[in-house]
């Protein structure tokens, strides 16, 4: 399956099922290709056919991005070296979830959560803990009983019931024994991770946005940069703001545009600071800044009344 097309197929189902949708993405190389949000919930979504080209970097942004802006990192691929990803099943590749699109499309439109996923030695399913010590507490049944009717120690029974992860051959062998439902789903959302240290030294940036984010930290703010995503950094102080650095091969109408149509999905606010002369302040509803305006700044609150006053 083709990677546009399977992008496409994640928006179809994110937009039936009730979420707002970022824009399409034509650039490649991106953190994420889709940020929807439906209510509370916010996610960011890589697409891709091989899985295995999912690397750290992009793990650590991606986690660091849905970290800060309290949202859910997820993959959706196709297949990996392997083969193809099996269906009902959460893989996990540097903290992040990953998702056949079967699974995806279950989870999301179907209402039906996976209830395996994929670590060394093979699948694996959460036990009810607390299901699994009622059946045994309710019949009577030893400890030793259940290590011979699951092939495992009495010590694995025990940890078990403190809430161990078993083999699916296992937990099916309690339950045909127990006639018992002891399988929990598996919540994809449930594997984001603290904010990552991010593999990117200033010293790597273009030399004006190393200026503008060493100019925010002076000013008290704290600069979270990025490296494949449509804007440079995440800025915050008493709030947080998606910020954007447009490098002079860069359009900064369309810039702006992508820029401003993440932020409403985000619900957050953005600003672009510009290295040369504009005539118009604001685009697409997403303030611009001059370089020459933020040299001038001595007050984090100026920053934040000319993007209030300006995003309107």
């Amino acid at each position: 399956m083709a990677r546009g097309r399977l992008i496409a197929e994640v928006r179809e189902v994110l937009g039936k099922t009730g979420f707002y949708l970022s824009e399409k993405q034509d650039s490649r190389g991106l953190s994420f290709d889709i940020v929807a949000r439906r209510d509370d919930q916010l996610l960011l979504i890589k697409v891709l056919q091989n899985v295995d080209a999912f690397t750290k970097g992009n793990a650590d942004e991606l986690r660091m991005l849905a970290t800060t802006l309290q949202g859910s990192p997820i993959v959706v691929g196709d297949r990996s070296g392997s083969g193809p990803l099996e269906e009902g099943v959460i893989y996990s590749r540097f903290g992040i979830p990953i998702l056949s699109k079967r699974t995806f499309v279950d989870t999301f439109e179907e209402g039906v959560p996976p209830f395996m996923f994929s670590a060394p030695g093979g699948l694996y399913v959460r036990i009810d803990s607390d299901a699994l010590k009622a059946a045994r507490e309710e019949r009577g049944i030893s400890l030793g009983t259940l290590a011979e009717v699951a092939g495992v120690s009495r010590r694995t029974i025990q940890m078990y019931m403190e809430g161990m992860s078993a083999t699916v051959d296992i937990a099916l062998r309690l339950e045909e024994f127990l006639g018992e439902s002891l399988v929990l789903p598996v919540d994809p959302f449930a594997y984001t991770r603290q904010t990552g240290d991010i593999l990117r030294n200033f010293e790597d940036l273009e030399r004006f946005e190393k200026d503008v984010f060493r100019k925010l930290e002076t000013l008290g703010y704290s600069v979270l940069p990025t490296v494949r995503c449509p804007f440079e950094a995440l800025t915050t102080r008493d709030t947080l703001f998606l910020t954007g650095v447009p490098t002079k091969e860069e359009k900064v109408d369309e810039k702006a545009r992508v820029v401003s149509n993440i932020s409403s999905v985000v619900e957050r606010d953005a600003v672009l600071f510009v290295e040369v002369h504009t005539s118009v302040h604001s685009i697409g509803g997403t303030p611009l800044i001059e370089k020459a305006e933020l040299r001038r700044i001595r007050d984090p609150d100026e920053i934040e009344d000319l993007i209030a006053e300006r995003k309107k």
